[in-house]
């Protein structure tokens, strides 16, 4: 199973992926300019570590001490601001020499049971085409009101030679949930990406947010949101939707919608266990069908 996206989204599909999935690998956004991974950015020249971080903890043991450590702020001085996972993926890329190296030896030494992988090798802006022009930069661009487009600085920025591989190989590709335009379009709108997404054998699941984000996704239901991954050349299967989240609007006739309870209490956030009982039922069914019966 590959998941693709990033930010707090992505790390609950990982965490309900790893209910069923033998082998599972996320694909991770690098384009967040703010906070801790922005400063790292500007500092080191290296992607956005902030996604990658919170995905290896969702991929860690349970009961792993340092699922809370990495998401450890600092609280004074030099480091005040800065998260412990952060600072660990950048040490790592600098003894390693390689970023994507760094990535993958922090996920290997805390245990996580997948593999974590950035969209791509090295940093990228997002930029965006918005009613008053261009913005460049993922926190302008959450803020800058209605999105058209988006695209990455540079166009060319390519993804490790893994990505490609664990898409080819996939049985399911899940994208989502999370912010449409800065974490889910931030990682599918990597050309070898999308291009791999159009190749694939898997079937293309994207979950659908609980609520609108704004002003990001404001006033869109979830045949907006699947026009808006439509209109990126990402291609989708089927979608997978609350039942009492988003209106659903009109859903193409080529997409099979699925709707189920897939909240926690309060609709914050994806329950992982509910959200993992639906995808597993996804894979069974792709399964069946491409056996006959």
């Amino acid at each position: 199973m590959v998941a693709i996206g990033g930010g707090h989204g992505l790390a609950q599909t990982l965490r309900a992926a790893r209910r069923y999935a033998g082998e599972l690998t996320a694909v991770v956004s690098v384009a967040d300019d703010g906070g801790s991974s922005g400063r790292l950015r500007e500092l080191l020249g290296i992607p956005a570590p902030g996604d990658l971080r919170r995905c290896i903890g969702a991929l860690l043991p349970e009961q792993s001490p340092f699922a809370e450590a990495l998401e450890h702020r600092f609280e004074s001085g030099e480091l005040a601001g800065h998260a412990f996972g952060n600072l660990l993926i950048a040490a790592l890329a600098s003894t390693t020499g390689d970023f994507v190296a760094g990535v993958e030896e922090a996920a290997r030494v805390l245990g996580a049971v997948g593999r974590v992988l950035p969209a791509t090798e090295g940093p990228v802006v997002l930029k965006a085409q918005v009613a008053s022009g261009e913005l460049l930069g993922q926190v302008r661009i959450s803020s800058g009101g209605e999105i058209a487009t988006v695209s990455l600085v540079p166009p060319d920025a390519a993804p490790p030679p893994a990505v490609f591989e664990a898409i080819a190989e996939a049985d399911q590709i899940v994208l989502g949930p999370g912010s449409l335009f800065t974490s889910v379009l931030a990682a599918c709108v990597v050309p070898g990406i999308r291009e791999a997404l159009r190749a694939a054998r898997a079937e293309r699941v994207y979950v659908a947010n609980l609520r609108e984000q704004v002003p990001e996704t404001a006033g869109l239901d979830i045949a907006c949101l699947l026009a808006s991954l439509r209109a990126h050349d990402v291609p989708v299967d089927v979608v997978l939707a609350d039942r009492a989240a988003l209106p659903l609007g009109e859903v193409p006739g080529d997409v099979r919608l699925v709707v189920a309870d897939l909240a926690m209490e309060g609709f914050r956030e994806h329950d992982p266990k509910r959200l993992g009982v639906e995808l597993a039922l996804l894979v069974e069914d792709d399964v069946c069908g491409a056996l006959g019966g």
